[in-house]
């Protein structure tokens, strides 16, 4: 079946244009790596990989759910490689025994593959190429897989787990570029030991990550920073190279200090040596950022911690999008396996969102290909126009979205 123009069809279902985005010989190689199929007659790594991503796409609260969803598409399963929907049971063992691994290690590879599409956008204003961003989420588990960093509960009660997302996203493209699964009780700051930033990047983060000795060896390697500086910091002020009085409506930075901030390494005291700035915003809210680039002036100090607010962004995407509030398994491999795809899922909607150019929210983007999942509307027109075929007329916007879905063909 060919492309029908006329009624923006195509011969394929959404949910497969999609996954045919997917370079399946990376995935196979990685694979053959792992070891994933060894022991496996049916059930492979690249049809949990399809059911997971069905699952994260319809957004469906569990295993269940996605093998009678998978079930009901019937000879719409030939598109996806696959003969039959897979059992509840057999979906969960794999979920439970196969390795995270490959799906962490198939995440890193798209990051790679994919890059040259994102890397479109930039932002003029911040004058380094390499600018990232780091930061952590926490998600609850009621479960004991993975520990949680709160209390015990009183009495009976279950003791809640968790786990920590680390994130690294690229500022410029507003992509992922590292990501770390761990128990929610690991400090934010032993996550700085696992990257690797090259010579000349700007990394911004939160205060929550303040490790001087990190400090130290990022000034030796000619990697910068700004982030904040804490609370009960015991500072050390050595110079007053800028100040000024702000009025009450005047905003900006008001006060630049050199300092040095004090850390232990083998037992002996040393000291990183810092620029600190002091910036009031447009809420009259007080803020003091440090920095190891001595270059940059203090405003564009300022406008590069605003940056950070990237990650956060990303953060709400994937809670708001995705359903990692409700998880597919109760074994910390099949936890970490979902998050994996849901990353994977998320990374393929920045990509059709930037490729296509569409000017739609990512939320609406990610709610459009929820509703067409199954319906052979062209992947391109259903991100940039698909909407508008909702709203010619006011009596269509009281449609379900099963009749506007019909009332397209």
């Amino acid at each position: 079946m060919g492309k029908d123009k006329s009624k923006n069809l195509v011969g394929q279902p959404l949910f497969k244009q999609i996954v045919k985005m997917l370079p399946k010989d990376e995935f196979d190689l990685l694979v053959s790596k792992c070891g994933s199929d060894r022991y496996y007659k049916t059930f492979f790594s690249w049809e949990q990989l399809i059911v997971m991503l069905f699952g994260i796409f319809s957004r469906c609260d569990s295993m269940g759910e996605v093998c009678d969803g998978m079930r009901a598409l019937g000879g719409k399963l030939n598109y996806l490689g696959m003969d039959v929907a897979p059992a509840k049971s057999t979906a969960g063992d794999a979920l439970r025994d196969r390795d995270e691994e490959l799906f962490r290690l198939y995440y890193f590879a798209l990051i790679s593959y994919f890059r040259p599409l994102l890397s479109v956008s930039r932002k003029k204003d911040v004058s380094f190429d390499e600018f990232y961003a780091f930061d952590s989420t926490t998600m609850t588990l009621f479960s004991q897989v993975m520990q949680g960093v709160g209390r015990n509960p009183k009495g009976e009660g279950k003791k809640k787990g968790g786990m920590k997302v680390h994130m690294l996203t690229d500022v410029h493209t507003e992509t992922a570029v590292f990501a770390k699964i761990s128990e929610a009780k690991m400090h934010d700051k032993k996550f700085l030991a696992h990257l690797n930033p090259g010579r000349g990047s700007m990394l911004v983060f939160d205060k929550a990550y303040n490790y001087y000795l990190q400090f130290a060896e990022w000034t030796l390697q000619g990697v910068n920073f700004v982030c904040r500086l804490k609370d009960n910091a015991k500072v050390q002020v050595q110079e007053v190279l800028f100040e000024r009085t702000l009025s009450k409506e005047e905003f900006g930075v008001y006060k630049v200090e050199h300092i040095h901030l004090d850390y232990k390494q083998d037992k002996q005291v040393k000291t990183v040596c810092l620029r600190l700035v002091h910036y009031k915003d447009e809420q009259k809210r007080k803020y003091k950022f440090i920095t190891n680039n001595w270059s940059i002036t203090p405003q564009e100090v300022a406008l590069i911690y605003k940056y950070r607010w990237t990650i956060e962004l990303s953060f709400k995407k994937l809670k708001q999008n995705f359903q990692l509030h409700f998880f597919y398994s109760d074994t910390e491999n099949g936890i970490k396996t979902q998050v994996w795809c849901t990353l994977i899922a998320h990374l393929l909607l920045q990509v059709i969102q930037v490729v296509n150019e569409s000017k739609k929210a990512f939320s609406t983007i990610a709610a459009l290909i929820r509703i067409h999942l199954i319906s052979h509307l062209e992947l391109a027109w259903v991100v940039t126009e698909g909407r508008k075929a909702y709203t010619k007329r006011g009596k269509r916007r009281n449609k379900s979205p099963t009749a506007i879905q019909m009332s397209l063909f």
